[in-house]
């Protein structure tokens, strides 16, 4: 007898697999998983790794698989680099890519059902809206998913429980959450961001404070089920 093929994920962008993760205990260990990423990532946790660009692997190979994730990098999306820090940014020379368009074209052309990641103030359709408070998490880090050929119902956003901790506008608070990007003003060590989001695989200080939390990506893994369910694509 034939076993059925494994349910093959795509994680463009994906760093060291914290979305990888997510997906992995969403559809179940029979799933396979290959991420690309610009940068080598040696701590990858899923089944197979390419370095190279997202966007051209993504067209050349996007319709070999079933689910498709991509993150695009969030450094020129949010709203102090287009805004506060955009004079600051120009006058040094310092500027950052903008995939979402291109990433999107990609992936609309592979006609597979996709999410796109990206943070607030990005150009993401604003679908779904994960924080970490939904998942219990040290950490908020609002992101917002554009679903591609498939749809979700938001689900409830529950009340923070308090402050970030560290400093801002120069006083310092303490928190139940914990700042897991940059570095000293109260801002999360590497066991502390680990803790956080729920990855205990890497200690790479800066690749964890990129990496998404793998229960985000269960949740939205469970959600694609459940509407595939409905239509005839859910995973074997």
């Amino acid at each position: 007898m034939t076993r059925p093929r494994p349910f093959r994920v795509l994680d463009a962008y994906s760093c060291i697999g914290g979305g990888t993760e997510g997906y992995r205990r969403a559809f179940g260990p029979d799933c396979h998983i290959t991420g690309v990423d610009i940068e080598a990532q040696p701590d990858y946790r899923g089944d197979d790794f390419h370095q190279g660009d997202a966007i051209t692997f993504i067209l050349a190979h996007g319709h070999e698989f079933d689910f498709i994730h991509g993150s695009p990098p969030c450094q020129g999306e949010g709203a102090p680099t287009k805004g506060t820090n955009a004079a600051r940014n120009k006058a040094i020379g310092r500027t950052y890519p903008r995939l979402i368009a291109p990433t999107r074209a990609a992936l609309d052309a592979t006609g597979r059902p996709y999410v796109m990641e990206n943070v607030a103030g990005s150009e993401v359709r604003k679908d779904i809206r994960l924080c970490g408070e939904q998942f219990g998490l040290g950490v908020l880090m609002h992101r917002y998913f554009e679903l591609g050929a498939w749809t979700a119902a938001q689900p409830a956003h529950p009340k923070h429980r308090g402050y970030v901790r560290g400093w801002r506008h120069g006083e310092y608070r303490e928190g139940p959450y914990v700042a897991a990007y940059g570095e000293g003003g109260g801002k999360a060590t590497v066991d502390e961001i680990r803790t956080a989001k729920g990855i205990d695989w890497s200690t790479d200080h800066l690749r964890l404070r990129e990496a998404l939390p793998p229960a985000y990506t269960e949740w939205i893994g469970t959600a694609f089920l459940a509407t595939a369910a409905l239509d005839g694509r859910a995973a074997a």
